[in-house]
């Protein structure tokens, strides 16, 4: 039986740690898609290769993994060095391989697409991640999430209907089409991948804690970066870096310097993104990721002066609407269980973790 002051400590701990990943996961919602376009608007043009940085910096995590590593075995000389079991590594090995795909579509999305336009269609990402975690973890909806639903549907319908009035003028048609769509796709299969990571913690035979959240990261990267290497090998992108490097219009230094930010800009992304399903829900992290959208949208127009149209600032419109309606009807639905059971605030009952 766990002792008030126990219960406290392990509270303060979880808020800690997810307000740590909320602050990493801006820094990687907000900066990835604007280095990666930074990449392709001065002379880079491999799809694969800016795919394969998005998850590419994997090993950083074992910085952290190594630190956790020999803390338990200051105090414990038994402890194991990973606490993974092989059905959890299945498991994160297999949302790794979406993962790598996910980051392909996104990756061909952001090549055509301005940011601004790019991140419009990725706020229908909650959408989705709304609708699977309703059908995989049984995450109830209100009339205010329905709402949240249907307004960012309506977002991308908007741009949907005025394609190409932001389509960069070396591209086809098709392609800028192209890119929509599987920006598109992109969004609804992360929106899958986030409650599949929050189904993976509930069915884990096994104590869940931060640090085998970082695990489950490790593999899942590691296991995209595999899938992505497979496609530059097929598309001899790494025969083309050398080339690409000495052409690009920023110089061949700052070439490397975009890629190796890029990669460790990223891996702040999708450790954050986990890490909130840690902490909360998947539900969650897909929000956070929603109310970033302004914010991504204004550096676009300031770093790249990028075109913001009547049409985008009706679909951003329609995408705040629909975050603040979410919001405001999380609060009621928490106002409502507070007074049956206060703990469930700081403890969210749909994530069964462990210690943190």
């Amino acid at each position: 039986m766990e002792t008030k002051e126990e219960t406290q400590g392990k509270t303060t701990m979880k808020k800690t740690l997810l307000i740590f990943n909320c602050l990493i996961l801006s820094i990687g919602n907000c900066g990835g898609p604007l280095i990666m376009r930074l990449y392709f608007i001065h002379g880079g043009k491999r799809i694969w290769l800016s795919a394969w940085l998005e998850t590419g910096g994997w090993p950083i995590i074992l910085i952290p993994l190594a630190i956790s590593y020999f803390h338990r075995r200051a105090t414990d000389p038994t402890t194991k060095l990973f606490y993974m079991k092989p059905p959890l590594f299945i498991a994160a090995a297999i949302i790794g391989v979406l993962t790598g795909l996910d980051d392909y579509l996104y990756a061909y999305g952001v090549a055509r697409l301005p940011v601004s336009t790019s991140a419009l269609i990725i706020a229908t990402q909650l959408a989705f991640t709304a609708g699977f975690a309703f059908l995989l973890v049984k995450q109830k909806f209100t009339s205010y999430s329905i709402n949240a639903v249907v307004l960012l549907t309506v977002g991308a319908g908007v741009l949907a209907m005025h394609t190409g009035s932001d389509k960069p003028a070396h591209e086809s048609s098709r392609e800028y089409i192209l890119g929509f769509i599987l920006t598109l796709v992109a969004a609804a299969l992360y929106g899958f991948i986030m409650p599949l990571v929050e189904l993976t913690y509930k069915k884990s035979r096994q104590e869940m804690n931060y640090t085998l959240v970082m695990e489950i990261q490790m593999i899942m990267c590691l296991l995209a970066t595999v899938f992505c290497t497979v496609g530059m090998l097929i598309n001899k992108d790494f025969q083309a870096i050398p080339r690409e490097a000495r052409n690009y219009e920023l110089g061949e230094v700052k070439y490397y310097v975009v890629m190796v930010w890029s990669a460790i800009i990223w891996q702040c992304f999708f450790l954050g993104a986990i890490g909130v399903i840690f902490c909360a829900s998947s539900l969650l992290s897909g929000i956070i990721i929603t109310v970033l959208l302004p914010a991504t949208e204004i550096l676009a127009v300031i770093f790249f002066q990028e075109k913001f149209q009547v049409e985008k600032g009706v679909a951003l419109g329609l995408s705040l609407w629909g975050f603040v309606s979410y919001f405001y009807g999380e609060m009621k639905e928490n106002k409502k269980k507070k007074p049956a059971a206060p703990e469930t605030l700081m403890a969210p009952s749909n994530n069964p973790v462990g210690n943190v």
